[in-house]
């Protein structure tokens, strides 16, 4: 039976790379070969025409400098949020925490086609339209909504012993979070943390609608310049899926201990 399930996970790990695969071996084509052979061929040579052209054409240094600036930003912004709203509801015991939790997953789950002209109008009126500012905002507070009902449940298990501990020995507010909550949690922001990077990373209407200025803009929505009616190069489309998903996938690497040990300990709490 083991031998059936992991045979079950290589099926659809090999399903789900296989689009990355197929996008790494056609970014690397020359136009004429993708016509005369197809998307399934393997390449015949190795010709970064393609990504050239991609790179060059939505001067992607800059939005790429751009989308690590505006995720590193929501991430850090989105903890810090979900830390110290979840430290008031979790270990405050805030009278209606439950209806406050719940109001919290219903701003995360409102579609975002209902919030973009709100959020437009609101940034347009205090001068942060076209900034990357008010996309940190938005995004960080939206994100931070799932952040406090995640960290909430998980601060709501520390022991009031500990903490009555901590305040007969004089620690206060602040002391009692920095010195026992934080270290207590860490792992769970850490995860947090790299999640918020990631949504963030993928995050295209919100940047679409707020930021209209090429030297504003994420990668998200360079990849999206390269689709029209009647333009749409199937080399450089695939040249610009593997450099603006390779920050991302490197990301998920250098910090994947991380992260399973985060969702260890989350789940053990």
């Amino acid at each position: 039976m083991s031998w059936v399930i992991l045979g079950g996970f290589v099926v659809l790990s090999l399903a789900m790379l296989s689009p990355i695969v197929l996008a790494v071996i056609n970014s690397v084509k020359t136009s004429e070969e993708y016509a005369r052979n197809g998307p399934l061929a393997l390449p015949e040579g190795f010709d970064l025409s393609g990504l050239t052209e991609f790179w060059v054409s939505v001067d992607f240094t800059n939005k790429l400098l751009n989308s690590v600036l505006i995720s590193v930003g929501v991430a850090a912004l989105g903890v810090v949020l979900s830390l110290l709203t979840a430290y008031g509801l979790g270990v405050g015991r805030v009278r209606g925490r439950f209806w406050i939790l719940a109001l919290f997953m219903v701003a995360f789950t409102l579609p975002q086609e209902a919030l973009v002209y709100p959020l437009y109008f609101m940034s347009k009126n205090v001068g942060l339209y076209d900034s990357q500012l008010a996309v940190i905002i938005i995004i960080g507070v939206l994100q931070a909504a799932f952040g406090t009902y995640l960290l909430s449940s998980v601060l709501s298990s520390v022991p009031d012993e500990v903490l009555e501990a901590a305040r007969v020995d004089g620690a206060g507010r602040f002391r009692i979070l920095t010195q026992i909550v934080t270290p207590l949690v860490r792992p769970t922001l850490m995860v947090l943390g790299a999640f918020f990077f990631v949504w963030t990373w993928n995050e295209f209407f919100i940047p679409l609608v707020l930021l209209p200025s090429g030297r504003n803009q994420t990668v998200s929505v360079a990849l999206g310049s390269l689709f029209g009616q009647y333009t749409s190069d199937p080399v450089t489309t695939a040249a610009a899926a593997v450099v603006g998903i390779l920050p991302a996938l490197v990301f998920f690497i250098l910090f994947q201990r991380t992260l399973m040990r985060g969702v260890n300990m989350g789940a053990v709490k």
